[in-house]
């Protein structure tokens, strides 16, 4: 190795020390810069966060003295109000006590009244009792003076008085007797009418009115071809499963059922609705539902029948019977729901037997059984009374059940009360007012022609005619009609009453004044 060499690595050592050291110190020195500049940073956060404080806790105290200044303040006011509160208690109570004292003072004087009377009463009492002995005394010298003027003993003129009295007392009582027998046959009628029409008043029944057709809505035009089916297939065998006539006319999405029988009308119905929400129409498919549809009415009729004899309160019925009862439901008599009209009857029966001291049970059962016939008479020949009569005595009913049935309609002639009663509450319900649909419109009509009659005078603000015609409310203008004047009032309501209008009975008009006062205390 040359000299040349050593100097260049001896050179080279010398510059590798002199920028290791260079760099230490530089390092060094920008350690320190950057620690001052953290330091400085950090105390002017601190002096930042020191005056933040000082200002939040200003800001606090300030807050604070609101606080403390709307709560003393709220303190008063509440505190005023108790104090209005409590001198108001006090004043009431002052005036309670005053009333109070004032009541005592009262009671002291009756008081003192009492005792005064109560001393007179003493003598009176010791006074009366002198004069009964003196009327004691007299009496005795009387009867002493009759023995012997009449030369009887007081035996012997008791046993004559009491002979003379019972003779005069049979013929009093005979005549009596012919007096009650007179005038029970005289109200027997009146009597009559009076506990038909608490039967009417105490029951009040819904009207059901069914017609002869039924419609069922379609969801589209297009299904009165799936129904129709081809050549007409479907419709047919609709029509010869159900026994119903289906009229598919221009009417938009709907097909009319029309049948006499509502019990058919509502099997076809159901049958169709299940066929269209199926999709599925064809005959054997149409004979498959309505098979089906025929097996849960047959259910639905005993549960229809099974309520209605609950409603009555009737039990232990044959469950035939039952079923029989169901299909009333879908019959009618004069746009009359049948079965709606036996429950009536029913009830009708069981109020007028409870008047009557009478079985009401029985009475109730011979109501709602009195038609049973309708159910069948379509299939079976005869009265329906008879044909009702006939299914009782078959399904275990009693003797009597069986001749209020058959005699209902005057069949047979009447021979008990129940069965009088089943008749007397059959023409109730059939001619109530609204019961059938000829009666409807004549009844609604001659209660508007009463009010009409009421309200055509002066004075008269309203008039409700009430009780099913049979009587007229009519209210008046106070401020116009005086009280003397209401009198005259009803007189002339009742007069032109009678001139403009036929009825029978007759017809009570009431007048009602009524005079109000209303006033506002604050």
């Amino acid at each position: 190795m040359t000299d040349s060499s050593l100097l260049l690595i001896a050179l080279d050592a010398v510059a590798l020390t002199v920028g290791l050291v260079g760099g230490y110190y530089l390092s060094t020195y920008v350690s320190k810069k950057r620690l001052q500049d953290a330091q400085d940073l950090a105390s002017r956060i601190v002096e930042e966060a020191r005056k933040e404080a000082e200002a939040t806790r200003k800001e606090a105290r300030i807050q604070a003295k609101d606080d403390i200044f709307a709560l003393k303040k709220e303190q008063e006011e509440e505190f005023k109000d108790r104090e209005q509160t409590l001198k108001r208690e006090q004043s009431r109570l002052q005036e309670k006590e005053e009333r109070l004292e004032s009541k005592l003072e009262k009671v002291a004087q009756k008081e003192s009244g009492v005792v005064e009377l109560e001393k007179r009463l003493i003598k009176q009492e010791k006074s009366l009792a002198e004069k009964e002995e003196e009327l004691e005394t007299a009496a005795d010298a009387h009867e002493r003076k009759l023995q012997e003027i009449s030369g009887l003993t007081v035996e012997e003129a008791k046993e004559r008085l009491m002979s003379e009295v019972e003779s005069r007392t049979r013929h009093e009582a005979a005549r009596m007797i012919r007096n009650i027998e007179t005038e029970a046959k005289e109200n027997a009628s009146k009597k009559a009418k009076e506990i038909l029409s608490l039967a009417i008043q105490r029951y009040a029944g819904d009207y059901i009115s069914e017609q002869t057709v039924t419609a069922v809505a379609l969801p589209s035009e297009e299904m009165k071809g799936r129904i129709i089916g081809r050549e007409g297939r479907n419709i047919r065998a609709l029509e010869a499963a159900t026994g119903v006539d289906l009229i598919i006319d221009d009417t938009p999405e709907t097909v009319v059922l029309s049948a006499y029988s509502p019990l058919r009308r509502e099997v076809a119905k159901q049958s169709l609705e299940r066929l269209i929400h199926d999709g599925r129409i064809h005959p054997a498919r149409i004979e498959e539902v309505v098979r089906k549809v025929e097996q849960e009415m047959d259910v639905k009729l005993r549960e229809i029948g099974e309520q209605a004899t609950f409603d009555v309160g009737v039990h232990g019925i044959h469950p035939e019977v039952v079923k029989l009862l169901g299909q009333l439901h879908y019959r009618t008599s004069y746009s009359q729901n049948v079965l709606q009209h036996s429950i009536e009857v029913a009830f009708l029966c069981g109020i007028m037997a409870a008047e009557l001291g009478l079985d009401e049970k029985m009475a109730k059962r011979a109501g709602l059984l009195h038609d049973l016939g309708k159910a069948v008479d379509h299939e079976v020949e005869g009265p329906h009374a008879v044909i009702g009569a006939d299914l009782a005595k078959k399904h275990g009913e009693s003797q009597d059940i069986v001749h209020a049935i058959q005699a209902h309609h005057e069949d047979i002639s009447p021979q008990t009360a129940i069965a009088t009663l089943v008749q007397a509450a059959d023409s109730l319900s059939g001619a109530r007012p609204g019961a059938r649909k000829e009666l409807l419109e004549n009844y609604v009509k001659r209660l508007e022609e009463l009010e009409g009659i009421a309200t055509s005078f002066n004075g008269v603000s309203k008039a409700y005619a009430i009780q099913a015609g049979r009587e007229v409310r009519v209210m008046v203008d106070a401020e116009r009609v005086p009280d003397e004047q209401t009198y005259l009032l009803v007189k002339d309501i009742a007069a032109k009453i009678e001139s403009n209008m036929t009825y029978p009975g007759q017809i009570r008009v009431t007048v009602i004044r009524e005079k109000r006062a209303v006033g506002y205390a604050k």
